[in-house]
Parts: C-alpha cells; structure tokens; sequence
C-alpha cells in the first residue's frame, strides 16, 4: 500500500472517530499528523509543524475574543432585543427577522453553533407562542447563521479565504459571501413557504405583547405600590387590633403584646419592602438590556471598525480582531474579565489540527496524488459535482469546518488544470459542507432539536433528518449547476 494512500485513509479514520466518539477531529489530526509524519513519511517536527496554519490561528482568536467581549458586556443581547422589537408589526415577521439576526451574528464573527445557540431558543419560543411550525424557525435560524457565515471578516469565510490563499487559488472573498447568502436565503424563502408562512399573515400582531413586556418595570412599580398599599392597610388593621388586646390584657402582659406585635409588624413591613426593591431591582435589569451604555457603544463600534478595515484597507482581520479586543478590555476590565476563557478554542484545534494534517499530506505528495486520480475520471464537472456530494454528506455527520480544511486542498491539482473555475468551485464545496448544518446530526441541528419547547423530540427528530436528507441530495447538484458549471473565476 502505497504512503499515499495510508495518508488518505487515516484522514477518513479522523472523520469516523471524531464523529462516532464525539472526540475534537483536531486533536485527533494533530496525532495523526505526528504519526503518519513520523511512520509512514519520516519527518522530524519541524517539517510536521511546517503545515500549523499561524495566520488563522490569530484570526479564529481574534474574531472570537473580540465577540465573546460582546457577548459578556451585553451587545449581543441588545442586538437580540433590538430585532424582536421589529416584529411589533406582524407575526410573519418573526421568521425572517431571526434569519437577519443570526445572519447578522454570524457574518460580524460569531461561531455558528454560538449563534444559533443565541437566537434558536428565543426563536422556537416565539414559534411555540404564535403556533409556527418548529422545523420552519429552526431553519430559518440554521439558514441565517449560514446565510452569514462567509463575510470577509466572520470565521468560516476567514477560514476558506485563508485556505485559498495558502494554496495560491483565485479568490474572491465578496463572492463567496455573496453565493452562501443567496443560496440559503432561496433555500429559507422556499421553507417558508412550504411550511405555513404565508399563512401567518393572517395571524394576530404581537405589538400587545411586546407592549407589555415593555411596560413592565411601569406594571412592576404599579404592582409594588399596590402591594405596599395593602401591606398598610394590614398593619392599620393589625395595629387596632394589637390596641385593643393590650387594652383587654393585664397592664404588663400588654405592653408585651403590644412590643411583639410591633417587632412582627416592621418585619412584614421589611419583607414586603425587600420584595419591591428586588422587582425594582428586576424591572431594571430588564430594561438595561434595551439600552445602550458606554460599553455597548463602543463594542458596536468596533464591531464597525473591524468590518471597514477588513474591506476597505485590507487589514488583517485577526491582528485587527485583537487589537479592538484589548482596547475594549482595558477601557472595561470587568466586562471583559472571562472573555478569554470564552474564544472559540474547540474551534481553533479543530482547524488548526486538520490544516497541519493537510500540510503534512502535502509534504508527502498526497494532495497531487489524489488531485491526479480525481482528473483521470476523465469528466471534470462529474469530478466537482462528486467533490460537492462528498462535502455534504461527509459534513452532515461531521465538522463543516473541517471537511472545508480537507476538501479545498484535496482539490487544488484538479482546480490547477484551469478546466473548472476555481471561485465557483470553493464556493460550491463550501456551500454544500454548510448548507447541510440543519441536520440534527450536526451542532447547529441538535441546539435546534434541543431549544423548541413543547414537542414531540422524536418527531421533530424525524422531520429534521427527513429535511436534512433532503438538502444534502438536492443542494450540492443545484449550487453545482449555478456556480461550477457557468465556469465562474
């Protein structure tokens, strides 16, 4: 057996493993680097640690510290609230604008599965509340995180991008984005209408309850002097009684009676008074989180900063990431305390674990070897349209990210013989290794199983394999079609 091909079929011993034990497929590709360098290759470290992708290392760091600072001072939670507020209007609303937000999410660095993990709970609740179908939320949220999540500066598109430019491929960061967002939002339009959407323009509005919700610290006050109201009236009340019972009593018992009936009387009254200050206390909290203060600003700003150094003077978005990141960490030290423990480290190993596994199959000739077997099938659109199947359905069961890692390089000799367009062809494959995340094999299909309140687990379990099934046989023909056959880059 060839050293090639024991290289190969270790990389699909990584995928089985990882998905099958649920271990992190970068840690496993970081030993599998390290044997299959050693063993099977003989090459010392510094040839195994050749292929350790430093520049996307920084940008995974940097993206996600900057938003997990976001997360810990509120930003993301105004954000929240600032899109429900949008659907004062209409119920058929709600769908699309947790489509936007997620998307929204996504496309400024979040981590897919960090998004949908934000907005999915809110978003099935809405649906549980107004009767929307839960697989149509669901997807609308998966989608939109999708939708989103190859901008220039969010982390699968600065993953790809890096991995196009490490490989020297045409690329084109703007079309990228542009093909993922279209392709699911088709995809999210078609759901919605095959799932009742159209039907919840007839639904009630839910400005009344968005109204009520507003108005709560108002209901709250209302509420506490309501309560302190009667909480007087009780102690007028308690206080003739305790007057007439001492005036009943001898004239020492009396007094004592009356002495314990006043220590009771100012310990309801300091009970009822801790209960107004913690509704207060409440009331506020929640209308903090409708509000901008000087961190959530400033955090918005950066958010901004990021997106026009990235785009407009082509900085580089990790070193740029931190160094927004710091400055908000030192103007506010206690927002930003855990904000390190919270960067997307399962994320960092799993690329950066597989892209040094691909470095060491290229080392070792493995990329061309496989590159000139996928071109002796003689047929270069059926090659692509293979690639793309394999990337869905392989991603379905496994990590997006890391079969983007694998596939990309793997077809680099095939893209090299310039009979297929490079741009179209990695926005096809990486299309098709996202567009499938509904699954509820995936992270982002099981936070969704696991967020709707109030249904059949096993049915709705169903219905997502049914809708991921149907996405992983019909999508990759389609984006092939659209993106690789017109030939684009």
């Amino acid at each position: 057996m060839s050293a090639e091909l024991i290289s190969i079929l270790v990389l699909v011993v990584v995928f089985v493993i990882a998905t099958t034990r649920s271990i992190n497929m970068g840690a496993l590709a970081f030993a599998a680097a390290y044997g299959v360098g050693e063993l099977v290759a003989d090459f010392d470290a510094d040839k195994i640690f050749a292929g350790f992708p430093g520049d996307l290392f920084v940008v995974l760091v940097g993206v996600t510290y900057l938003f997990a600072i976001a997360r810990a001072n509120g930003t993301t939670d105004w954000l929240v609230h600032a899109s429900i507020r949008l659907v004062r209007g209409r119920v058929v609303l709600i769908p699309w604008v947790m489509f936007v937000l997620t998307g929204a999410l996504t496309a400024i660095g979040a981590v897919s599965p960090a998004a949908v993990a934000i907005v999915a709970p809110i978003a099935l609740s809405f649906a549980a509340r107004y009767q929307i179908s839960p697989l149509l939320m669901g997807a609308m949220v998966v989608h939109g995180a999708q939708g989103g999540g190859f901008s220039p500066i969010s982390i699968y598109g600065t993953i790809v991008n890096g991995i196009v430019e490490r490989e020297k491929l045409p690329g084109n960061e703007i079309a990228l984005f542009l093909a993922s967002l279209v392709v699911n939002l088709v995809i999210a339009a078609v759901v919605f209408v095959l799932f009742g959407g159209l039907k919840l323009r007839n639904d009630e509005s839910v400005t009344e309850t968005v109204s009520v919700s507003a108005s709560s610290p108002v209901s709250s006050s209302a509420s506490s002097s309501a309560s302190s109201a009667v909480s007087s009236a009780g102690s007028a009340s308690s206080s003739a009684g305790a007057g007439a019972d001492a005036k009943s009593a001898p004239e020492g018992r009396g007094a004592d009676l009356e002495k314990d009936r006043e220590e009771d009387l100012e310990q309801d009254r300091e009970k009822n008074r801790e209960k107004d200050r913690e509704k207060g206390r409440s009331a506020e909290a929640e209308d903090d989180t409708t509000r901008l203060n000087p961190a959530r600003t400033a955090t918005l700003a950066a958010l901004v900063a990021l997106v026009v150094a990235v785009l407009a003077f082509d900085l580089d978005a990790g070193l740029t990431s931190i160094t927004l990141a710091v400055l908000l960490s030192t103007c506010w030290p206690a927002d930003s305390r855990n904000a390190v423990t919270q960067i997307a480290w399962p994320t960092v190993l799993l690329i950066c674990g597989v892209l040094t596994y691909v470095g060491v199959l290229d080392e070792m000739g493995t990329i061309d070897w496989a590159g000139e077997g996928v071109s002796d099938i003689g047929v270069p659109l059926l090659s692509a349209v293979l690639l793309c199947y394999i990337g869905a359905l392989v991603s379905a069961f496994a990590s997006s990210v890391g079969i983007m890692g694998a596939l990309i390089p793997l077809a680099v000799p095939f893209l090299a013989q310039g009979e297929i367009g490079a741009v179209g062809m990695v926005a096809a494959l990486a299309v098709s290794a996202t567009v499938v995340d509904v699954s509820p094999f995936s992270t982002n299909g099981a936070l969704v199983l696991a967020a709707a309140p109030g249904v059949d687990r096993e049915r709705f379990f169903r219905q997502l394999m049914m809708y991921g099934g149907i996405v992983v046989a019909v999508v990759p023909a389609v984006v092939w079609l659209a993106l690789v056959v017109p030939g684009w880059g």
